[in-house]
């Protein structure tokens, strides 16, 4: 396989970011999870689709780092973003390897994917009337992670923010037949969108409930592995627990 690597982005423009998430450090570490936990475990046969490509940087970044040469199927909502991915794509030369949708996940049968990936919205906040209204993740900031989960596919591996209720988001996925079979964790500073008024109010009132875990300066966010049951896997919850709460 072939991919090639291009020297610089300078012919994309760049979007606000309410238009287009910016985050590279989230980035980073998104695209250091899926090449670890998905790209380097996975065959061309293996079908995975991505919730919210966003403008592609994750995968692309993971896809020229790995040696995977099947096809991963994203979907995006957001115009700017999805025109972004599709350029970034097509000069990267992995058009082959990764298209993405601009229209609707939920409508796309992610049910026959073998492995579901994503960065949702994790953020926590009364409605979405945000700096970018599509990374509202409900009143606790677990409500599209834990939709996705009921989505029945093998596999399927996530980002997960410490101060968005993990602990209930664990207990959905145990009642629902998944094991915890790898994570990652990185720590994070409050950044543009995290650190606006009305989430940064929310997640203080979750914290109050242990539905919340933060410093004052940083929080865990969290790559995490999830497998339908097995009697050959072995569950990292509890220990997955320890550490994203430990703040």
């Amino acid at each position: 396989m072939n991919k090639t690597v291009l020297a610089s982005d300078a012919a994309i423009e760049v979007k606000s970011p309410n238009q287009v998430f910016f985050c590279p450090e989230e980035s980073q570490f998104y695209a250091q999870c899926l090449e670890k936990m998905v790209l380097s475990q996975s065959t061309s046969a293996d079908t995975i689709i991505e919730f919210g490509s966003g403008d592609g940087s994750p995968v692309i970044q993971a896809l020229l780092r790995s040696a995977f040469d099947g096809t991963i199927q994203g979907y995006e909502l957001n115009a700017d973003s999805y025109k972004l991915a599709k350029l970034r794509i097509e000069q990267y030369g992995l058009t082959p390897y990764y298209q993405v949708h601009n229209n609707c996940f939920f409508n796309s049968s992610p049910e026959k994917a073998r492995y579901l990936i994503a960065n949702p919205p994790y953020l926590p906040a009364p409605d979405n009337n945000l700096y970018m209204p599509s990374l509202h993740g409900g009143a606790d900031g677990a409500g599209i992670t834990n939709q996705l989960l009921t989505l029945g596919c093998e596999q399927v591996m996530l980002m997960i923010s410490a101060y968005s209720n993990p602990v209930d988001t664990i207990n959905h996925a145990k009642q629902l037949g998944y094991d915890v079979v790898d994570f990652m964790v990185t720590p994070l500073k409050f950044g543009y969108y995290s650190s606006e008024p009305k989430v940064r109010n929310t997640i203080t009132e979750l914290q109050r409930r242990r539905q919340a875990f933060f410093s004052e300066r940083i929080y865990f966010l969290a790559g995490v592995l999830f497998r339908q049951k097995s009697a050959l896997t072995s569950c990292l919850s509890e220990e997955f627990l320890k550490v994203m709460t430990a703040l």
